[in-house]
């Protein structure tokens, strides 16, 4: 496991899914945006779910995200689009609605830096999050990430086209928790 001050990042359980998959998947106007792929409804139990419990791979580490103190799942956060060639990745993260806002995407991302950069070798990490994603942005920044540009209306987003921000943390820029 990776320990933040707060979460850790284990492997996903099965028992995981159903509650992933009821308060991240099901919410079909909050999985949109964050989401490139169009939201379809998925029955409980699938295999085809996102959050299903599969082999490791060297495109993608999946996490789940459980608080510390209570070991109660907290969310997901990834890892993908993995490039070990040019030893770059992807950041996702989605939270349970009952654990946003307590300050922990900031933990999150914190303790997936420390596995891209530290446990798996990586130069660059890259989140792309919809510019009105407000606390995405602000945990990003705290942590390092720069914002490095908008990609208008590249997203689509229930209905409408929105805009992405870009931001980049490379591993010379990334100080680590003590």
């Amino acid at each position: 496991m990776i320990h933040g001050e707060k979460i850790g990042l284990r492997a996903r359980h099965a028992s995981d899914v159903p509650v992933l998959q009821s308060e991240l998947y099901d919410d079909v106007a909050t999985r949109s945006r964050a989401d490139s792929r169009p939201w379809r409804p998925i029955p409980p139990g699938s295999g085809q779910s996102p959050y299903a419990v599969a082999e490791p791979s060297d495109e993608a580490a999946c996490f789940s995200v459980v608080e510390l103190e209570s070991q109660e799942l907290v969310g997901e956060a990834l890892l993908w689009g993995m490039d070990t060639h040019s030893r770059t990745a992807h950041i996702g993260i989605s939270l349970r609605p009952a654990f946003r806002g307590r300050g922990l995407g900031v933990d999150v991302l914190q303790a997936l830096c420390e596995y891209g950069f530290a446990v798996r070798g990586l130069q660059r990490l890259q989140i792309e999050t919809l510019t009105d994603n407000a606390p995405m942005i602000a945990a990003a920044t705290r942590v390092g990430f720069t914002r490095e540009g908008t990609l208008r209306h590249s997203a689509w987003v229930y209905g409408a086209y929105a805009d992405e921000a870009i931001l980049g943390l490379l591993a010379d820029e990334w100080t680590p928790q003590a």
